[in-house]
């Protein structure tokens, strides 16, 4: 069958440049769109070992975020850990107030961005590990005890000026069947958490992220798989941040492109990043995106803007935020300046196709530092082969962060409703 070559990256900049600007006569709920990404863009300057001066720059955002939407219960709550970072504790304490005052989900969930959930890796304290100094090796991690995994993927969205993915639904539920296969990745079928296209909502991402965050444990796998696309940071006029667009992301508002709509209602990366390096207490965790942030290559851009797409999005970056702990492993579909292909051929994305093959090949009992290698090659070479480019990209927490989905040996995998 014919090859087609539809890029797996949103390229809401085409949508964005097709369409007039908003009007600047903006209501409440555009104001709180915006102070919304405010909060997004400060949390993507700040991490555990980020300096003061990073602190201040993101006070400064979370400042003018509750002055744009004053009910905005999240900017108070991150503003209160900033202070408190800060030394202000008088200022906390009324941002504390606030944040309760107004209803912050963040504080609620007990969310913290700047502690980590794991123990020390690349010089980072774990919460609750006073003993340990940043330059304490990490405890090797025991037997596998348990598996769990998030597996998303859409190719319908609510907004039907989204394009459609052909294939992102079913590579998530191949990915799924594959972790389920005693022969493969033998996770406990209740164990796997399967979200495509109208399930996946970012109220439900973030409800089933919270899920494994709450049950898995130190001496757990981990498994998270998201297949959708994403927006180029030169989207998101005020900062330029990442987003994973889910099925009831917004994109245009009485005709035309709402920035704010969007930011709004889609799933902040960083977001996704704090829950795996602050909140997955597992000492194996690992995400795969097959999701890219470029648009360099949409035939419908104009000369300028396609090159303002090749060079923004520093992906990398977030791989490394996403990465920070133990034992965290990160692999993404593509580089930053290139697209996640898919193949009617194969009738998959070419990541994830490969992927499977890798895995099926290996049984799920290869490092996935082996898997990602034999991937990268098969993409790119297969790619390649068309005139195209598309490389993967991995981050490890450590150079010896590594661990395959199953063991030679027994496994307790015991499964929790």
């Amino acid at each position: 069958m014919r090859n087609r070559w539809p890029s797996r990256v949103v390229c809401l900049a085409l949508l964005a440049a097709a369409a007039s600007v908003c009007s600047s006569a903006w209501g409440q709920g555009d104001r709180c769109g915006a102070g919304k990404d405010l909060v997004v863009q400060a949390l993507e300057r700040i991490s555990p070992q980020s300096d003061q001066s990073a602190f201040e720059d993101a006070l400064q955002l979370l400042k003018h975020a509750v002055s744009e939407c004053g009910e905005l219960g999240d900017g108070w709550y991150y503003r209160s850990l900033v202070e408190q970072r800060l030394g202000h504790d008088a200022l906390a304490k009324y941002a504390m107030d606030k944040a309760r005052f107004t209803g912050s989900e963040a504080l609620r969930q007990g969310l913290n961005p700047l502690v980590l959930a794991t123990p020390a890796g690349r010089g980072l304290v774990a919460e609750g590990d006073e003993t340990k100094t940043p330059d304490t090796p990490a405890a090797a991690p025991g037997p596998v005890q348990q598996k769990w995994a998030l597996v998303i993927g859409i190719g319908r969205f609510s907004d039907r000026s989204i394009p459609r993915l052909n294939y992102t639904t079913a590579d998530a539920n191949a990915i799924a069947a594959q972790l389920k296969d005693p022969g493969i990745g033998r996770f406990p079928t209740a164990n796997v958490h399967v979200l495509t296209d109208e399930q996946a909502t970012t109220k439900n991402i973030k409800e089933e992220l919270n899920w494994i965050a709450r049950h898995a444990q130190p001496n757990d796998l981990v498994l998270i798989y998201v297949a959708t696309h994403g927006t180029p940071r030169t989207l998101d006029t005020a900062g330029g941040a990442n987003y994973l667009v889910t099925y009831d992301t917004e994109v245009y508002s009485a005709g035309k492109f709402d920035e704010d709509a969007m930011f709004a209602t889609a799933y902040p990366m960083v977001e996704l990043a704090n829950a795996v390096a602050t909140r997955m207490k597992a000492l194996r965790t690992a995400v795969i995106l097959d999701t890219c942030y470029s648009g360099g290559s949409m035939k419908n851009e104009s000369p300028k803007m396609n090159a303002a797409m090749a060079n923004t999005a520093p992906s990398n970056q977030m791989l490394a935020r996403m990465s920070q702990g133990t034992g965290r492993i990160v692999m993404s579909a593509s580089q930053v300046n290139e697209e996640s292909l898919e193949s009617d051929e194969l009738r998959h994305g070419y990541f994830t196709y490969f992927l499977l093959q890798a895995l099926k090949n290996d049984k799920g009992m290869a490092p996935l530092s082996q898997v990602y290698a034999e991937v990268a090659q098969q993409v790119s070479q297969r790619v390649s082969a068309a005139g195209l480019h598309q490389h993967p990209v991995m981050s490890r927490s450590s150079e010896d962060a590594d661990f395959a989905l199953r063991a030679a040996g027994a496994e307790v995998n015991k499964a929790v409703q």
